[in-house]
């Protein structure tokens, strides 16, 4: 069974950092494009940053500058370092992988880790 579980989430300060993990297990044929996603509570899930398999990056304007999304492509593994993070980062954060199989990409996503941040 194919799992994304991501960690690294908790209670931080306004201004504080956390880095968050995506590992991923399970598979053959590893991952295309991977992401994070965040989804506050009443709102609906949103892209914060993508990373392709030559390591192209793309953010929401809410992170830019201040989150980095970065891939081990050996280990099929993505992290997000978030820095300067704001009461409005708070939220859980969902990894997301395009599962390569035999035939097509089948979307995955993880269980979510929540990211609290404290005024």
């Amino acid at each position: 069974q194919v799992q994304l579980v991501e960690s690294g989430g908790g209670l931080v300060q306004s201004g504080g950092s956390l880095r968050l993990s995506c590992a991923t297990s399970g598979h053959i044929y590893g991952f295309e494009d991977m992401a994070w996603y965040r989804q506050a509570p009443g709102q609906p899930r949103e892209l914060v940053a993508n990373i392709t398999t030559d390591l192209h990056t793309n953010y929401a304007d809410a992170v830019k500058g201040r989150f980095t999304i970065s891939r081990d492509s050996d280990k099929d593994t993505i992290y997000l370092e978030m820095n300067s993070l704001k009461p409005e980062d708070t939220a859980i954060y969902y990894c997301y992988g395009d599962l390569r199989t035999a035939v097509r990409l089948i979307p995955l996503w993880g269980q979510g880790t929540q990211v609290t941040v404290s005024v």
